[in-house]
């Protein structure tokens, strides 16, 4: 099953979360690891909302908190526990959350 790694941190007091390539290199030898990326700041963000036939357009993030979304990965593993602890193993665990979500299957 595959699940996305959704990495939250501060960005105001971390900038690059040292280990992640050590984590996606062993992840990738185990099979897991299907995408990682980084994402730019929040402060290059464009939240986009549709209310009737208008286009609202907002700079930064859709949710206003300090912790923000700055990574994701995608790993395919045998299931919720296995995803578990492979987000557990993240250096980013240790700093802020990683949010677990299983994809719809179509």
């Amino acid at each position: 099953m595959k699940y996305l790694l959704m990495i939250a941190t501060d960005e105001a007091e971390v900038s690059e979360v040292a280990g992640c390539g050590e984590w996606a290199r062993e992840m990738r030898a185990r099979g897991v690891l299907q995408e990682v990326t980084g994402l730019r700041p929040t402060s290059d963000a464009t939240t986009v909302r549709v209310r009737g036939a208008e286009v609202l357009l907002s700079d930064g993030p859709f949710a206003e908190t300090k912790d923000q979304i700055g990574g994701a990965a995608l790993i395919e593993c045998a299931d919720l526990d296995e995803a578990i602890d492979i987000a557990s193993r993240h250096p980013a665990a240790a700093l802020g959350a990683i949010e677990v979500r299983p994809l719809m299957v179509q």
